[in-house]
C-alpha cells in the first residue's frame, strides 16, 4: 500500500525544508496515489516551465521586486527537485547527486577560497582562473572543440554571447569596437540588398547575421544582449501604457488613434520620464 500523503507529518510540517519539498514531489509522482498530471509529465514537458521560471527570477530582480523573489526563487527550487524526482525514479541520479556535484564543483572551482592558491587577485584573474577550470572541466568530458558545450537550448541572444566570447579566448575577435560597428553597417546593407533582391530564406540569414554582429558590438561595450533588451521590453511596454492611458482619457483606444497621435504620446512619455 502506498503511503498516506495526508498522513505524512513531514509533508505537512511548515519548517521540513527541502526534505518536506522532495517528500511533496514524491508523493505528486506516486503512481497509486500522486497527481495525475505530474505523474504524467516528462523531463522535455517540464523544460519549458524550468526555463520560465528562471526568466521570472531574474524579471523579480529586473523590478527590484524583492517580495516576490522569494516565491519565485521556489518555484525555481521545484524545477530542480522536480528534475531530480523524475531522474531517481529513472535510475539515472538523485537529488543528492545533484546536491553532491554543484558542490564539489564550487569547490574545485574556488582554490583560492577552498584550496591552497592566494586570494589576492583581481575580479579579472579570478575569471580568467574560472574559465581555465571550466575549460579542463570540458576536456575532461571530450569536448575538444572551443564551442563545445554551449547549450543550444539557451536563448538565442544568450547563446550568441557564450559563442563569442568562447571564440574570443582563442584569439578570434575584432580588436576594437571599430570593426564591430563597420560590420553592422555592412550586415545592414547586406539585409537591405536581401530584401530587394533576395527570397524569404536569404532574408532571414542575413537578418540573423545582423542580430549576431548586434550581440557582438554590446560585448565590446561590456552589456549583455539579453539583458539589454529586455529592459528595453520593459521601456517599450511603460512607454505603451502611458500612450495607451492617455487616449482613455480622451475617450478613444489605440485603434481608433493614428500614428501621428500615438508617436505624439509616446514623446511625451519619454518627456515625463526624463522630467
Amino acid at each position: 500500500m502506498p503511503a498516506d500523503p495526508q498522513a505524512d507529518p513531514l509533508i505537512h510540517d511548515p519548517e521540513g525544508g527541502i526534505s518536506r519539498l522532495r517528500a511533496i514531489m514524491a508523493a505528486l509522482r506516486d503512481p497509486a496515489s500522486g497527481c495525475p498530471w505530474d505523474i504524467a509529465q516528462s523531463f522535455a514537458s517540464i523544460a519549458p516551465y524550468t526555463i520560465e521560471e528562471a526568466h521570472e527570477v531574474a524579471d523579480a530582480i529586473a523590478r527590484g521586486a524583492w517580495a516576490e523573489l522569494s516565491g519565485e526563487l521556489g518555484d525555481l527550487l521545484l524545477q530542480v527537485v522536480y528534475h531530480a524526482q523524475m531522474a531517481e525514479e529513472a535510475g539515472h541520479f538523485g537529488f543528492d547527486a545533484v546536491v553532491r556535484g554543484i558542490s564539489d564543483k564550487m569547490v574545485a572551482r574556488h582554490p583560492h577560497v577552498f584550496g591552497q592558491e592566494s586570494r589576492d587577485k583581481t575580479a579579472d584573474q579570478q575569471t580568467a582562473d574560472w574559465e581555465r577550470l571550466k575549460a579542463a572541466e570540458r576536456a575532461g568530458r571530450d569536448e575538444a572543440g572551443v564551442l563545445d558545450g554551449v547549450a543550444l537550448g539557451l536563448p538565442a541572444l544568450t547563446r550568441a554571447l557564450k559563442l563569442q566570447k568562447r571564440a574570443a579566448r582563442v584569439g578570434f575577435d575584432w580588436p576594437s569596437t571599430d570593426e564591430v560597428l563597420a560590420k553592422i553597417v555592412e550586415e545592414a546593407g547586406e539585409l537591405v540588398a536581401a530584401q530587394e533582391s533576395l527570397g524569404a530564406e536569404a532574408l532571414a540569414e542575413e537578418y540573423g547575421d545582423l542580430l549576431f554582429v548586434l550581440v557582438n558590438l554590446g560585448r565590446h561595450l561590456g552589456l549583455d544582449a539579453e539583458a539589454t533588451l529586455r529592459q528595453a521590453n520593459t521601456k517599450f511596454t511603460r512607454r505603451f501604457g502611458y500612450i495607451e492611458a492617455a487616449l482613455h482619457a480622451r475617450g478613444k483606444r489605440p485603434e481608433a488613434s493614428d500614428l501621428a497621435e500615438m508617436d505624439a504620446l509616446w514623446n511625451a512619455a519619454k518627456a515625463a520620464e526624463r522630467g
